[in-house]
């Protein structure tokens, strides 16, 4: 291979406790960016895993130039990872995919060949997910909860993976923003994008690592960084609390001019004094989350800290 010409394709994967899986990767993902082009790149980036994927990451860049790691100094999580190797690749042609080999090297050539039809990034759609019931039940509540929050649609069987162009990676770089969510950068950019039917696959060893606990704080991060909704609708909820109560003391007013005074009982002031209490909690938790969302942004921290290279 002429290293000085102009890597054509390249593979980013963020590296999460799939040690047994490398290996076979490596070899399935050599063997389909070779059907593309001979002059390929593979960049595996190690996001603080527990196990020991990095030693096999490092003895698969010693067998083979094509292949490079990074090892981050600690768990950052996985879409800062992405960005971690996205910086990193130089290639005409990234495709980005999942360390467990649910996402099949095998597909990347149809990818690739669709986005030769003039799209800038091609989106792989798991039309039959391979994962257990009550996973895609979460997964169907969650993607469909962040549709209505961030008001943009969210596919379920569409993830990170895919194959996108030099132009919108350049573009999703240049978003500055600490909080990450590459399915959802990509879609911001904007640029031609095709969604594509593949073959979703079976985790081969370990479990995920996004609990409910993490998808439940993936969730939040996302909806504070892409969309104000949630305080667009506080104020909704709160001008019908208002105008409700406005219409409960006109209806007390005439009551009053009926003649009529009723006794108010403790139990109904004590309920309404806690709702009241508990709806202003609420909105200001809500409030504070955007300003400790705002608060972190202006720290300017890095995304991701790399701690080796390969």
């Amino acid at each position: 291979m002429n290293t000085d010409e102009k890597t054509h394709i390249g593979a980013v994967v963020p590296v999460y406790g799939c040690e047994l899986c490398l290996p076979e990767l490596y070899l399935r993902l050599s063997l389909s960016l070779q059907k593309i082009n001979p002059n390929f790149e593979v960049i595996f980036v190690n996001d603080g895993s527990l196990d020991n994927a990095w030693p096999v990451i490092k003895d698969l860049a010693s067998k083979d130039k094509r292949v490079r790691g990074l090892n981050l100094s600690r768990n950052f999580g996985q879409h800062p990872a992405i960005s971690a190797g996205l910086s990193a690749s130089t290639a005409e042609w990234v495709v980005v995919m999942d360390c467990d080999l649910q996402d099949q090297p095998e597909e990347i050539e149809k990818l690739y060949r669709k986005a030769r039809e003039g799209f800038d990034a091609v989106v792989a759609s798991r039309i039959e997910r391979q994962d257990g019931y009550f996973r895609k039940v979460i997964s169907s509540v969650f993607y469909g909860t962040l549709s209505y929050l961030t008001d943009t649609k969210h596919d379920p069987t569409v993830a990170n993976f895919g194959i996108y162009s030099r132009k919108t990676i350049d573009a999703i770089l240049n978003m500055g923003e600490r909080s990450r969510y590459f399915p959802l950068m990509v879609r911001w950019v904007g640029f031609k994008t095709a969604t594509l039917p593949v073959e979703h696959a079976k985790r081969k060893s370990g479990k995920t690592s996004y609990s409910l606990k993490k998808m439940l704080d993936l969730g939040i991060d996302v909806v504070l960084a892409f969309s104000d909704k949630p305080l667009r609708l506080v104020v909704k909820f709160g001008i019908i609390i208002s105008f409700l109560a406005l219409m409960y003391v006109v209806f007390v007013v005439l009551r009053a001019l009926d003649g009529i005074h009723p006794v108010l009982g403790w139990a109904s002031l004590i309920a309404s004094i806690w709702l009241i209490f508990g709806m202003l909690t609420m909105i200001l938790g809500i409030i504070s989350l955007y300003v400790g969302k705002t608060f972190d942004e202006t720290k300017k921290r890095p995304i991701y800290i790399v701690k080796e290279k390969i």
